[in-house]
């Protein structure tokens, strides 16, 4: 089985080392190939300097300014697309909120329901939300809510970004998603586009962690930005 997975960063060079020495523990089998690429949107390229230090080879790609977790997402899951490493393509946070330790588990039932994309959803019965303020807690809620009103995709959590693609609906959204936003709304658009064009669905539960190194890139123009992203889905939902 041959794996990609996709890390947009942002100042994340406290925690990439760890997360790759924990993807590297959780994927260290004979039966599963992968390759890492990491699209760097920091002001610097420190994270380069530390993974010439480290004994792995990652895909680096380092784009100088800050253009959007969507937008470096699509752009890692492009390149992926061009390797071998394409049987499954994962999304995951650099910042330590999604646990490596949870990708064999994933991965089989990624296979055994026969996705084309899976959702590591935080509003699950089972799921647990670790280390968030109340207020944070809130706004995501809210606004899982919201995108669940307008855009009536039968899946609980929008904007988690721990997922897990085929080959397909990877090849699906590079080719249609990215165009009304690039920031958080981009995860919304690719659930709404896949589901729009009949590709499999599901989501599974999943422990989310609050960072505990770095700062959060979470802002009020994001959150405007988002809003008005999902006003721009809902009228391209009702059109379809």
């Amino acid at each position: 089985m041959n794996i990609s997975l996709i890390i947009p960063t942002y100042n994340e060079d406290e925690n990439i080392i760890e997360l790759i020495k924990g993807i590297d523990n959780n994927l260290n089998n004979k039966k599963i190939n992968y390759t890492i690429f990491i699209v760097d949107d920091s002001p610097n390229n420190k994270i380069k300097d530390i993974l010439k230090k480290f004994n792995k080879t990652v895909n680096y790609i380092y784009r100088g300014k800050k253009l959007g977790r969507g937008s470096a997402v699509l752009e890692g899951i492009k390149m992926a697309l061009k390797t071998e490493y394409t049987d499954i393509i994962i999304e995951m946070d650099a910042d330590l909120s999604h646990d490596p330790s949870e990708l064999k588990s994933k991965i089989e039932i990624f296979l055994n329901n026969d996705c084309d994309l899976l959702i590591s959803s935080r509003y699950m019965n089972k799921s647990l939300i670790i280390g968030w303020p109340i207020s944070r807690k809130f706004l995501s809620f809210l606004s899982n809510k919201l995108a669940k009103l307008f855009l009536k995709v039968p899946i609980s959590d929008y904007t988690n970004g721990y997922r897990f693609y085929s080959k397909n609906a990877a090849r699906h959204v590079t080719l249609n998603c990215g165009n009304i936003g690039d920031g958080f709304i981009v995860l919304s658009e690719i659930l709404l586009e896949l589901y729009l064009n009949k590709f499999k669905l599901f989501e599974t539960d999943t422990i989310f962690r609050n960072r505990i190194r770095g700062s959060s890139t979470v802002n009020l123009q994001l959150i405007i930005n988002s809003f008005i992203g999902l006003l721009k889905l809902y009228l391209i939902k009702i059109k379809r």
